[in-house]
């Protein structure tokens, strides 16, 4: 792989640890130990992507995204966090992150991750960076119902069924949005609609099949299904 990466941590074990994972991937590597220095490097080079702290003394992550938009600057950023920080994780989306992961991170998750995006955008101009496809739009939805903001996730569907309005797996993480906001009928319908465009859908057939025994029991043992790469449990 190939690609021109900035770490922003003020803890040198971590940037360490993140550098040697990606460096051993291709990847060309800067570091910034606080948000002043990394503004500084992101206005002297282009990078393909920016992997940031949400927690650092002075400055924290979320500060720095908003100043790097208000100057301008469209790198794509990923967010490193701590479970206690995702309800910030909920604004950094909104600020315009790529995405965030939890720690504790695994070098093959970051490397994962990093190869993804750095592949969605390696055509882009930093112009264009804001053009979303399909499968952000989708990605955006699962992350924001695994953090129960749902008005983001109906935001995200609502962009994602625009650019195909014949995604089984669209209208099925709609029927999850609207079950766990509690309109079970609504919910049942998406999940219907999805299982008309896929019949052989397993993640709406799983979810159609929760609710009918919820409605028949009061209980059922099944889990939320989100589809395709399936981003955390849901009970």
């Amino acid at each position: 792989m190939s690609g021109r990466l900035l770490i922003v941590d003020d803890e040198p074990n971590v940037r360490l640890t993140y550098r040697a994972a990606l460096e051993l991937e291709g990847y060309s590597v800067a570091e910034a130990n606080s948000a002043a220095a990394a503004l500084e490097a992101l206005m002297a080079e282009n990078f393909d992507l920016a992997i940031l702290d949400l927690r650092m003394p002075e400055t924290d992550g979320l500060s720095l995204l908003a100043q790097m938009r208000s100057q301008g600057l469209a790198t794509p950023a990923v967010f490193i966090t701590a479970y206690g920080d995702l309800p910030n994780a909920v604004k950094a989306i909104k600020l315009g992150a790529i995405d965030f992961l939890q720690k504790p991170i695994t070098p093959a998750q970051l490397r994962h991750v990093v190869e993804e995006i750095v592949e969605r955008h390696e055509n882009s101009e930093p112009s264009k960076v804001e053009t979303r496809d399909y499968a952000y739009h989708l990605r955006s939805a699962k992350r924001a119902i695994n953090l129960r903001d749902f008005d983001s996730a109906r935001r995200s569907l609502r962009n994602a069924l625009h650019l195909d309005d014949r995604s089984a797996e669209g209208f099925n993480l709609g029927g999850v949005v609207a079950e766990l906001s509690g309109d079970f009928k609504i919910a049942a319908r998406y999940y219907e609609q999805a299982l008309r465009i896929n019949a052989n859908f397993a993640p709406a057939k799983q979810n159609a099949r929760r609710i009918d025994e919820l409605a028949k029991r009061g209980k059922s043992n099944e889990p939320f299904a989100l589809g395709r790469e399936e981003i955390g449990n849901i009970r």
